[in-house]
């Protein structure tokens, strides 16, 4: 089959977008699946951290479902959704849309760049839920914010909660962050275990000046990556819980993949958070894909020029970071 595709990151954060709408492409779930584990393959020619499927919506301006590189399907995804509410945006000629995930409709939105001459949007993040079973996490407790977990560490303490993707969220030092504890009980968490049946996305968090944060996630099913949207959303919930920084207003969160901005909206102690970043375009290509031989040939690809002006968001960020210790 052939299949025409775009590249395009959020933060550093890569994905692969199949646009469903304008082409009539038919996909079985176990298509979906193999198509991810095959073209985001960092080995191949193209790789990713995962596929956007663009689709239809009866009811919102678009829907999007999200594949990991081992072919498991994600219910949210903060990067992904800034891609695709640009792509979405873009086609249908508006500035604010609403995109249907698996457990929402998010509203999304075209705003003033992050940085210059960077396309930015922002994405509603939420529900927001902190209840161990809809992680889940097996505690006998029905959450957990700012506590130990003894059979992962003595030290660190730890939040959980869904976006609706599940965070184990801890706040540390630069020790803690350089040491190698969080690939340790990262990998823990996401092989078979009485805590996290399902696995669980991990992130470290340290706090660099009040408004400003520095987030590394081991994200479930793809493992660490430049920047995980719903990590560093999470991640300042967090922040903002522990006083660290404050509801309503802008938090800078550093990553390794650049910088994003987020917002803490809370009603009645209910929370959402704004994710406002980059929706860069890397290239566009026609690819020839052979799922039963699980082999595929990159047909044409053509080069946008958006990510040499988003490097010097990342050197900037990357400085500060330096600047930081980190």
């Amino acid at each position: 089959m052939q299949i025409e595709l775009i590249k395009g990151h959020g933060s550093g954060n890569d994905f692969l977008l199949i646009d469903e709408i304008t082409n009539s492409y038919s996909f079985s779930e176990q298509e979906r699946a193999k198509i991810a584990t095959l073209l985001c393959d960092r080995n191949s020619e193209l790789g990713a951290d995962g596929i956007l499927f663009i689709m239809n919506s009866d009811h919102a301006d678009g829907r999007m479902r999200v594949f990991n590189t081992d072919g498991s399907e994600a219910s949210m995804c903060g990067n992904g959704l800034r891609l695709v509410a640009r792509y979405v945006c873009e086609m249908k000629g508006l500035n604010e849309a609403i995109i249907e995930t698996m457990k929402a409709d998010l509203k999304v939105s075209k705003q003033q760049d992050i940085y210059p001459n960077v396309t930015t949007y922002q994405v509603e993040i939420s529900p927001v839920s902190f209840f161990l079973e809809d992680l889940p996490l097996k505690l006998d407790q029905p959450n957990l914010l700012n506590e130990k977990i003894p059979e992962l560490s003595q030290e660190l303490t730890f939040s959980a909660l869904a976006v609706p993707n599940p965070h184990l969220i801890s706040v540390v030092n630069t020790e803690q962050l350089q040491s190698g504890v969080q690939k340790e009980i990262s990998e823990k968490v996401n092989n078979p275990n009485e805590l996290f049946p399902d696995g669980v996305n991990v992130s470290f968090v340290k706090s660099l000046a009040e408004g400003s944060i520095y987030v590394n996630t081991f994200e479930r099913g793809v493992g660490f990556t430049n920047a995980c949207g719903t990590a560093m959303s999470a991640s300042s919930l967090v922040t903002c819980l522990q006083g660290l920084n404050n509801v309503e207003e802008i938090i800078n969160v550093f990553n390794n993949g650049g910088r994003v901005q987020c917002v803490v909206h809370e009603n009645d102690e209910n929370y959402s958070i704004d994710l406002i970043g980059n929706a860069t375009y890397m290239y566009q290509a026609q690819v020839e894909v052979d799922l039963e031989r699980e082999s595929f040939s990159v047909s044409s690809k053509e080069e946008f020029t958006e990510q040499s002006t988003y490097e010097k968001l990342q050197a900037d960020a990357q400085e500060y970071l330096q600047k930081a210790g980190l």
